[in-house]
């Protein structure tokens, strides 16, 4: 390509020669010069315009204006609406939370009137309109509030129940020997010794020698020694003045001051002591008077009878019967 520029008042000319590819640059240069003016001078215009409030471009800026808003608030609208139904969901499983709460506290002797906890509210949060911002904030804080307080029972209730379940576990409930049956059971009885009447202050388990003998609760050892009476002895403390005693023992496994489980090993069947052959002689104790240990291990078989006994265990119990003579 051959481009030939001639100067008038010169009166001559110059001849340019553009090759193939000098073109193409030169076009493509020519190209972006034009379109960077353009921008330029539009943005210029459209912006001035704009200040000036010039009718065309002041009606073109406030109707892009509009939709951007438009837009804008479109999308907080979804997600508003989409945080206030979520929030309705909340609600009802906040209702159902505090319909087992109370469920639970009355099982754990809560009552929740004591603990100053604001009424419930809740539900579906259903409306006839659409929810404003300031609306859904205070609905938020509102349910946080509420929950805050549930969280606060269901703590009471678990202490509660954490409480009751090592009372429970501390109640001789659970058989000391697995095999064996009940030889001679407690109260008035004639002496096999003396063939006297006398008060037999335990429940006798007949079983061979070198029988497990576990703990039927859990506490401390506070005794264990050979006893003339009782053989090998174990006893053990489980607090509130209740005390459980394991005797007549071939072996003893526990010493003074340990801490035992519920169902933990304690002795070994045997006939030591004031014993006619191969037994376990068990008490309770409450207060230092014998109960009978029966009716604690069926309070073991039915559900909340251990339960019922931890209430009662302190409680004032009747004088002793007699003496403990027959073991």
């Amino acid at each position: 390509m051959q481009l030939i520029i001639t100067d008038a008042w010169a009166a001559r000319s110059r001849a340019i020669h553009l090759s193939g590819h000098k073109l193409v640059l030169a076009v493509a240069a020519a190209s972006l010069a034009l379109m960077l003016s353009a921008v330029g001078l539009y943005h210029l215009v459209f912006l001035k315009g704009a200040r000036e409030g010039w009718p065309v471009i002041g009606a073109l800026v406030q109707l892009t204006v509009r939709g951007e808003f438009e837009q804008r608030d479109r999308f907080m609208r979804e997600n508003i609406d989409a945080m206030a139904r979520r929030l309705g969901e909340m609600q009802a499983k906040l209702v159902q939370l505090e319909a087992l709460g109370d469920r639970v506290s009355g099982l754990a002797g809560v009552n929740t009137a004591d603990l100053k906890v604001p009424p419930g509210r809740g539900g579906a949060l259903v409306s006839g309109r659409s929810l404003t911002l300031e609306e859904l904030q205070a609905a938020l804080s509102e349910l946080d509030q509420v929950a805050g307080s549930r969280v606060d029972v269901l703590t009471v209730i678990e202490s509660r129940l954490l409480d009751q379940k090592i009372r429970t576990m501390m109640i001789p409930t659970q058989r000391p020997v697995a095999v064996g049956q009940v030889g001679s059971p407690f109260g008035w009885r004639i002496d096999p010794f003396t063939g006297h009447q006398a008060l037999h202050t335990g429940l006798d388990f007949a079983s061979s020698i070198g029988t497990p003998i576990t703990a039927a609760a859990g506490g401390v050892v506070i005794t264990q020694q050979l006893h003339p009476e009782y053989g090998n002895m174990v006893e053990i403390d489980h607090g509130n003045g209740l005390v459980t005693r394991y005797a007549h023992a071939s072996k003893v496994f526990v010493h003074r001051g340990d801490l035992v489980k519920r169902g933990q090993k304690l002795a070994e069947v045997g006939t030591t002591g004031r014993s006619t052959g191969p037994h376990l002689h068990f008490e309770v104790l409450v207060g230092g008077v014998p109960q009978n240990p029966q009716k604690f291990l069926d309070a073991g078989m039915k559900p909340q009878g251990a339960a019922q006994l931890a209430a009662v265990a302190p409680a004032a119990v009747p004088p002793a019967l007699g003496s403990r003579a027959g073991q």
